[in-house]
């Protein structure tokens, strides 16, 4: 199939990668395409901050309607996000504002009492809070969720009332699956609670503050939350979130009111190839600075090593930075110093410092609730192999 190139700022030869692979790359998404199993990919892979390959292959829609995938495309990046958002509380760190071991209720009174108490902004930051996970990441027989309690109790609420709709306090009646420190649990709604720290803290939207403070220092001109309506007809329309865009396109909160730094952010794997070469240049890029040294170190080496459950793990320790997952596995090509993140739908951020390698790739899968490994850790490993 026809792949279209990107801007690059070298070939892959210049940065000591094997052109070959490049070719076997191309063939990786032909044939998952071929199986049905990709709508297309978008990629972005760049070595010693020279970006050597980028571009697109496949169809822009599902159900395609002709038009072919492009380098520039949109995506909502889903959880993602939480690399932003666990930034912004770096930041706040580094400013004095908070403490990584500073309990989450001196901020949000909600978590001030038995169970919430115990839970630290580390905790939230690292998925060891104890709260309850993601839809199918654990057994939850009654399909019970924290948005689910929200959205429940605001259906409850007297819109006459003087006391306004507190949806901190809905979600917390859902109580908590463990204490914290136990296990590692998979929490995006860790990551919205985060949110409404940065909020209580900063006095502002934390939607502000991640695009005033992180993408825009790094002219990640196409990282955003609440998507311009003059960028709507560069998105992929993908199974995961069209009616995410059908919303956005009638000007409709896509957030249901709550913070979106769990999983609410667009980007493109261009922007997302900036975010994580200012990670590896120890939090600064073309001069602009994000983060100090000793953060980004603190960031993407393991700081927590807790049993894990999720997603049939049965216990097998999972080693997790602060808002990067090591992601450590026997599956895996890269190098033992690599931190990445994920986004379901599927996106893909993935950087190692000592090849000096960062990748960004977005493959959309053709159906919801799917999974295909081939295509996340196969992409990985096919990328990793053109390495000289």
């Amino acid at each position: 199939m026809q792949h279209t190139a990107g801007k690059v700022d070298c070939s892959p030869a210049d940065v000591g990668y094997d052109e070959h692979r490049v070719e076997a790359l191309h063939r990786h998404f032909d044939r998952l395409m071929d199986e049905n199993k990709i709508q297309g990919a978008s990629y972005c892979i760049s070595r010693g901050g020279q970006v050597f390959l980028h571009g697109a292959v496949g169809a822009r829609s599902v159900p395609d309607d002709g038009a072919s995938m492009r380098p520039d495309d949109i995506q909502f990046v889903a959880s993602m996000t939480k690399v932003f958002t666990a930034t912004a509380i770096m930041q706040l760190v580094e400013d004095g504002l908070v403490r990584l071991n500073q309990a989450v209720g001196e901020i949000l009174p909600q978590f001030s009492t038995p169970p919430f108490d115990k839970i630290n902004l580390f905790h939230l930051l690292t998925h060891t809070s104890g709260m309850h996970g993601d839809y199918g990441t654990l057994p939850n027989k009654y399909d019970l969720t924290y948005w689910g309690a929200v959205g429940g109790a605001f259906q409850l609420h007297d819109a006459t009332s003087e006391e306004p709709f507190d949806p901190i306090s809905a979600a917390l009646a859902l109580g908590v699956r463990d204490e914290p420190d136990k296990q590692w649990i998979y929490s995006t709604f860790g990551y919205v609670v985060l949110g409404w720290v940065i909020e209580k803290v900063t006095g502002r939207s934390a939607h502000a503050v991640i695009e005033d403070r992180i993408a825009a220092p790094l002219g990640l001109v196409d990282t955003f939350f609440m998507p311009p309506a003059d960028k709507l007809d560069r998105y992929m329309v993908t199974p995961w979130f069209a009616d995410r865009i059908e919303k956005a396109r009638r000007g409709e909160d896509i957030f249901w009111g709550l913070p979106g730094t769990g999983g609410g952010m667009s980007s493109t794997p261009y922007d997302l190839n900036r975010l994580g070469n200012a990670f590896l240049n120890h939090g600064e890029l073309d001069g602009a600075r994000i983060l100090g040294r000793m953060a980004v170190e603190q960031m993407t080496t393991p700081a927590s090593s807790l049993p894990s459950y999720c997603w049939g793990a049965g216990g097998q320790l999972r080693r997790y930075g602060i808002g990067f997952d090591k992601a450590d596995r026997v599956e895996f090509t890269y190098s033992d110093s690599t931190y990445c993140h994920e986004g379901a739908g599927y996106v893909q951020l993935i950087v190692d410092p000592r090849e000096q390698l960062v990748s960004s790739v977005f493959i959309p899968f053709t159906e919801r609730n799917v999974f295909h490994p081939e295509a996340l850790y196969g992409t990985q490993n096919v990328i990793w192999s053109g390495l000289t």
